[in-house]
């Protein structure tokens, strides 16, 4: 494999790196390296299948310290493999995969929007990134089993925001991040701490009381700290669905063919706009782990310890696999049957048993949901940046997109 490091590549490129890579070689799967190590990109559904084998990639030492201490958290199911994960898994899917649980937080989710409806419309604008997250961040937390007041709220959203907004980058964003997770792990450990010891009751089946008394494969309770990582891997990707619905926003001001549709509340459609947005829009660029051994893949031979990429943006952006992928077209998911290792803004394979994410679910309902009520909103758009860097990870309209609300009704 090739000792050229890419790092420098990647901070300049973003999300174009690996598609830009494999476009110049024309492979799907090209050598590289990274930070010092050994990597190889792939791309496609069956490359997809190869990552998510553990026979072939593990997660267990794989994240870069920088990314645990900003998104993930260390010590989180993310970092695990075999029976370990599996254990630890089963708590997410506990949480995160029921109907009964996902419609719970749907409601609290469209109710909050509901309720902040109105004071938009009295304000001369607002950003819709931040006014989305502190939704989300307040539906997720009240429903988790988080006690936090309506004044916290935004408190909360800003550190939920930062961690996800510093994972891939260095100076004062990546900091932002670090800052923002201590004080939450910090905040939630405590929490998990009064449930075990009496002095705070969690309501059955809520997510704070799952996790405090998760038994792990040793049998052993989470150590209070992992624990709050465990709880900020529940509420802090529910408040990133902020990103895709600001990517609605910028989807319905481009594409305004769409919003008569969305907003009549067709829930087919309402899916597949969702699916749409999160295979259109950037979000994650690629998704690692590490060979266990040496193996081979595509003709390339990959080294031990070496890092194997999943190119995410490529291959939601793959001619073969969508037809005209940069074409803005929801109804490309209507009547179509979604391979688990086609569709990958999360992962790939299943969510149940694999490294897929298991909140997938909560992200579309919520964001099918939320994307009517945002087509339903009477608003004017003023001039503003509405570009969306490719340089940028985690990427985002420029401005946040800002509007001007004159009404809306749920």
């Amino acid at each position: 494999m090739p000792r050229l490091e890419n790092g420098l590549l990647l901070l300049t490129k973003g999300y174009a790196w690996l598609p830009d890579k494999r476009r110049a070689l024309g492979r799907r799967t090209v050598p590289t390296r990274l930070g010092g190590m050994p990597a190889v990109g792939i791309e496609g559904p069956d490359a997809a299948r190869f990552l998510y084998d553990e026979d072939h990639v593990r997660r267990s030492g794989a994240l870069p310290e920088p990314v645990q201490a900003t998104l993930f958290g260390k010590g989180a199911v993310h970092t695990l493999d075999g029976e370990a994960h599996r254990v630890r898994k089963s708590m997410f899917v506990a949480l995160l995969m029921r109907e009964d649980g996902i419609a719970a937080l749907v409601q609290e989710a469209t109710s909050a929007w509901d309720g902040a409806v109105g004071g938009w419309a009295h304000q001369p604008q607002i950003v819709l990134l931040d006014e989305a997250s502190r939704v989300l961040a307040g539906a997720v937390c009240r429903w988790a089993g988080v006690p936090v007041t309506d004044d916290e709220v935004p408190g909360v959203a800003r550190d939920l925001v930062a961690m996800v907004d510093g994972f891939a980058t260095g100076g004062p964003r990546h900091f932002r991040a670090r800052r923002a997770r201590t004080r939450r792990e910090g905040w939630l450990a405590r929490l998990v701490e009064g449930v075990r010891d009496g002095s705070v009751t969690a309501e059955p089946g809520s997510a704070v009381g799952v996790v405090a008394r998760h038994r792990d494969a040793d049998g052993e309770q989470l150590e209070p700290r992992v624990a709050a990582v465990e709880l900020l891997n529940v509420i802090r990707p529910t408040t990133a669905v902020a990103w895709f619905l600001a990517f609605s926003a910028h989807a319905l001001i481009r594409w305004p063919e769409n919003r008569t549709r969305l907003a009549d509340g067709d829930a087919a459609f309402a899916d597949a706009f969702a699916d749409e947005v999160r295979r259109f829009y950037p979000f994650a660029p690629f998704i690692g782990g590490r060979a266990p051994r040496e193996i081979e893949w595509d003709g390339e031979t990959i080294p031990k310890n070496a890092m194997v990429l999943l190119d995410i943006f490529g291959q939601n952006h793959d001619a073969e696999l969508w037809g005209d992928p940069y074409a803005f077209r929801p109804a490309r998911f209507l009547g179509r049957e979604i391979g688990a290792f086609e569709l990958i803004p999360q992962g790939g394979g299943d969510p149940r048993t694999g490294h897929r994410c298991p909140g997938e679910q909560i992200t579309v309902s919520l964001l099918s949901a939320l994307a009517v009520r945002l087509a339903r909103l009477e608003f004017d758009v003023p001039d503003q940046d509405l570009s969306i860097s490719l340089r940028r990870i985690p990427a985002r309209p420029a401005s946040g997109v800002v509007l001007e609300v004159r009404g809306g009704v749920g």
